[in-house]
């Protein structure tokens, strides 16, 4: 098993990795304006894996997007390791994407003239500790086809590759926007198995976005939104196995 990697310049780890207060976030002015999320209270704790339920407009993308860095809020706090990254200037976040958060999306985004191997390589160039993309590959069960290119793979084998590149580097926080939104159910528990896997063996707090409430039963709490409010917060006394959820 890959052992825990904890070492980060933005200090020790508290007991909440992010501890969110009165977060929102309005885009546009006037008529035009839109608060895509309202008032939002949250601790998230490390190693826990915790999904977010809404539709569309309900602000789960919003929030991941401040969680991870991607956008800055218009109101509110947003710590994480007692470090403000709300009012943190560019070259802050840049370290604190490239460090600590990776980051799997519905679309793959791989190089189409790069192997599995190579796609995951990307990111060990450039992080600090990193685990080699052979480790990578490994760890999402696809250590047999390193030189593959992604056109070679199916779907569910490039989100694979885009969830090895995402943790190659170790990093603390996983976000995951819709990454079963593309597949089918079968290649989708896959590709669920591979996010649970990491949980527990590299202990990173993973945040799943999904439209799919079955999921729900994979996490430690449930978190719903909707009209940009956290409008309940359900915990799982036990986290189901990938493969007894009832799609």
């Amino acid at each position: 098993m890959l052992g825990v990697h904890r070492t980060s310049a933005f200090g020790s780890v508290p007991a909440n990795l992010f501890r969110v207060r009165g977060l929102s976030k309005t885009y546009g002015t006037g008529t035009a304006e839109v608060r895509a999320l309202r008032g939002v209270d949250l601790d998230l704790h490390p190693g826990e894996l915790v999904v977010l339920l809404g539709a569309s407009g309900s602000g789960k993308s919003t929030l991941l997007n401040l969680l991870g860095g991607l956008d800055s809020p218009s109101e509110g706090s947003l710590l994480f390791r007692n470090e403000e990254l709300s009012t943190a200037d560019e070259a802050a976040l840049t370290s604190y994407r490239r460090d600590v958060v990776g980051f799997v999306f519905q679309f793959y985004n791989l190089i189409p003239s790069l192997t599995a191997r190579e796609n995951v390589g990307l990111i060990t160039e450039i992080a600090r500790d990193p685990m080699t993309a052979e480790e990578a590959l490994a760890l999402v069960g696809l250590g047999g086809r390193l030189d593959h290119f992604p056109a070679q793979l199916s779907g569910g084998e490039q989100q694979r590759v885009a969830i090895a590149r995402a943790i190659a580097k170790r990093p603390e926080v996983l976000l995951c926007d819709e990454p079963t939104g593309a597949l089918d159910v079968r290649t989708g528990i896959t590709v669920l198995e591979a996010i649970q896997r990491i949980n527990r063996e590299l202990g990173t707090l993973t945040v799943i976005i999904t439209h799919n409430a079955a999921i729900a039963a994979m996490a430690d709490r449930v978190l719903s939104l909707s009209d940009g409010q956290l409008v309940n917060i359900r915990h799982n006394t036990e986290r189901a196995a990938v493969t007894t959820l009832e799609w």
